[in-house]
């Protein structure tokens, strides 16, 4: 650049060796500073307005270094041959758009008159101008990066088992639609608009995956209203299973893992919508034979390895949302008038179950005791042998039992909706619901003892380590939780307490001592919750003293995190957990039963997908046992199976049926209570 041209365009900067002048008073940055060509100057200023909608970006700093930019005090870097002039991309750009890159002053392809910018952009920008062909493809590869981030995303199955190479290899119709309104506008509504688009993918991505987490484990699509909840749940659940550190570093992962996900979504968009705009011909070209391509894949079916081509998984995932929200707002109103319904809310104390006056009943839930387990062909052999084995030691004893299945309102976890559903005789399938139903005076089948005064009432609850205020609707008297049984051992991850202390803990503190009247009790059993490592194994009843004597059985137990991470050694350790839990329930029968003792026990769920398959029923077995035969001649006609293990064909009922075909068996009238 001559004398005239320094003092036309700007002020010359003798900072550090090599310096070269720049244009418009641009300022050098160290040695080498980069200075613009006078030839790529004069075509910026000379059309300063030609380009509204002109992007910057890394890859068109290639374009432009052929155009004649100098670095530092070196020679004149080579035009690459195969890059196009700045003539031909203006030629083959209808809006005129110049092919070159807005930077700091000084910086190569800086219009006149730009300011300057931070240091490092221009660190960048001088490496460009260095390294052309190595610019070229480190922008194309993150142009190309920036495409697959979005197609992934756009084309995600909704679920775990959906997963798989051709699903990735599909024709978004959401990308299309998007290409063709970008396209259309002008440069600031573009990039506001490809930035907002960019934050939307992220969101809706982020909700495909909690989908896929909720079918895996509770069998169901995640509720944007109701289950933000749980969320707290699982971090807790996690923090039990693998420690408070491997759960911090989990959460915080997963914490920048979605805010990651946030500012590359919006990157990628913004980025793919400059290049549209700047090859805007080219783009139109190819947004108008894919959209014909997508509606002629869509109407005919065209499949790739049993996929359809045309995707529209975005539109869907964010249809099926919007409706879940409407659907759960209605529910909510429709179901707070079913929980006002109740057939037995207005019968007297003395019309309720006068045919099991006198008797001890417990009602038991087994954690995740599903159909799985006695069906299953991995799990199956092991508890069907435990089944048979304690029955046999049952009948022995002169114990009976009948066995039948229940559906449950829940799938893989939230045993509280089971466990809500069973004794409420209302389908409680969401947290709404259980919120609801707590919050009325829906007759329980725990509370119907209690109204009776004929019984005391208690729960052993050995998950609960917090206040829990639906004693009140479960009509419980007195609960012993996790901190009033005296337990000095270790836990067994998520388990507070091996089952068989918490029924030792039961018959010393409530079922073994003596009485005005007969007890009604519900006990949670929660060794059989996942992840099913280290589960407990049984002790003589007489060494349990404070659980202490476990201390050495969870040592040598296995590891959870081997467990949770292996499909076929959760599903071998599930087995085990449940033959565990039904022989101290049942060893606890035949030890302290006695012949006015009534025990009813059932799974609440299934376990979750993992285990078992992604197609498993959510059916559970239940069984009640007793020495008394009126007791199950009264359920004579109900069709179950004789035994602990029911038949595969035996009756199979929705669980909130239960509650009042158990209270019309043993005698019951009903007096509806209406809303």
């Amino acid at each position: 650049m001559d004398t005239e041209t320094r003092a036309e365009h700007g002020k010359s900067d003798d900072r550090g060796s090599g310096s070269v002048a720049e244009p418009s008073g641009a300022k050098a940055h160290g040695s080498g500073e980069v200075g613009s060509a006078k030839g790529v100057a004069d075509s910026a200023t000379t059309a300063p307005d030609a380009a509204p909608g002109a992007e910057t970006g890394p890859e068109d700093a290639p374009e432009a270094e052929a155009g004649g930019k100098v670095t530092g005090a070196g020679p004149v870097p080579a035009a690459d041959p195969g890059a196009p002039s700045a003539e031909a991309d203006r030629a083959s750009d209808p809006k005129g758009t110049p092919d070159t890159e807005a930077g700091p002053e000084g910086a190569p392809g800086a219009a006149p008159g730009t300011p300057a910018g931070p240091p490092r952009v221009a660190r960048l920008a001088r490496w460009r101008a260095e390294h052309p062909r190595r610019a070229r493809v480190l922008s194309r590869t993150i142009t190309v990066l920036a495409a697959v981030l979005v197609v992934c995303t756009l084309v995600m199955p909704a679920s775990v088992a959906a997963v798989r190479p051709a699903g990735f290899f599909r024709l978004p119709g959401e990308a299309i639609v998007g290409a063709a309104v970008l396209l259309a506008l002008p440069r600031k509504p573009r990039v506001a608009l490809a930035a907002a688009g960019g934050v939307a993918l992220a969101a809706l991505t982020v909700l495909n995956w909690l989908d896929m987490g909720f079918k895996q484990y509770l069998g169901r699509t995640f509720n944007l209203v109701l289950d933000w909840s749980l969320l707290g749940d699982a971090q807790s659940y996690l923090e039990d299973s693998l420690g408070r550190a491997a759960t911090l570093a989990a959460t915080a992962a997963l914490i920048v893992a979605v805010l990651l996900l946030f500012a590359a979504s919006a990157f990628a968009v913004v980025r793919l919508a400059d290049v549209l705009a700047r090859h805007s011909a080219t783009a139109t070209r190819g947004t108008l034979i894919a959209g014909v391509v997508w509606i002629t894949c869509s109407s005919f079916g065209v499949e790739l390895a049993g996929v359809p081509l045309a995707a529209d998984s975005a539109a869907l995932t964010l249809q099926s949302q919007t409706e879940r929200v409407s659907n759960t707002l209605k529910d909510e109103a429709a179901f707070q008038k079913v929980a006002k319904v109740d057939a037995f809310g207005a019968t007297p104390p003395g019309q309720l179950v006068p045919d099991l006056r006198g008797k001890d009943v417990i009602f038991t839930f087994i954690e995740s005791y599903g159909r799985s387990a006695i069906e299953d062909p991995v799990m199956a052999p092991g508890v069907d042998r435990t089944l048979a084995v304690r029955n046999e030691a049952l009948t022995k004893a002169g114990y009976h039992a009948r066995s039948g299945w229940l559906t449950s309102a829940t799938y893989g976890g939230s045993s509280w909706l089971g466990h809500s559903t069973t004794l409420s005789g209302l389908w409680v399938s969401n947290q709404q619901r259980y919120r609801t139903v707590m919050a009325s005076d829906h007759l329980s089948l725990t509370k119907v003892f209690k109204k009776t005064g004929a019984w005391d009432t208690v729960g052993v609850m050995p998950g609960i380590q917090k206040a829990w205020p639906e004693q009140s609707f479960f009509g419980l008297d007195k609960v012993y939780d996790a901190f009033k049984l005296g337990y000095q051992g270790p836990k067994f991850s998520w388990s507070t307490m091996p089952d068989q202390y918490a029924l030792e803990q039961f018959q010393q503190r409530v079922h073994g001592k003596k009485h005005d009247k007969p007890v009604m009790s519900e006990v949670i059993l929660t060794s059989s919750h996942q992840p099913w490592s280290p589960i407990p194994k049984m002790v003589d009843w007489d060494e349990l003293g404070d659980g202490s004597v476990f201390k050495g059985i969870e040592a040598a137990g296995t590891d959870p995190t081997d467990v949770m991470a292996d499909t076929t050694k959760s599903r071998q350790e599930y087995g085990k957990s449940i033959q565990y839990s039904v022989t101290a329930l049942t060893e606890w029968l035949e030890r302290y039963g006695t012949k006015d003792t009534v025990l009813v026990f059932l799974g609440d769920h299934q376990p979750i997908a993992r285990v078992s398959g992604n197609h498993a029923s959510r059916d559970v077995p239940i069984s009640i046992v007793a020495k008394d035969p009126k007791v199950l001649d009264r359920i004579g006609d109900w069709g179950w199976t004789d035994g602990l293990r029911p038949a595969h064909d035996a009756p199979v009922w929705k669980m909130n049926l239960f509650r009042d075909r158990f209270l019309t068996a043993y005698g019951s009238t009903p007096h509806p209570k209406k809303g």
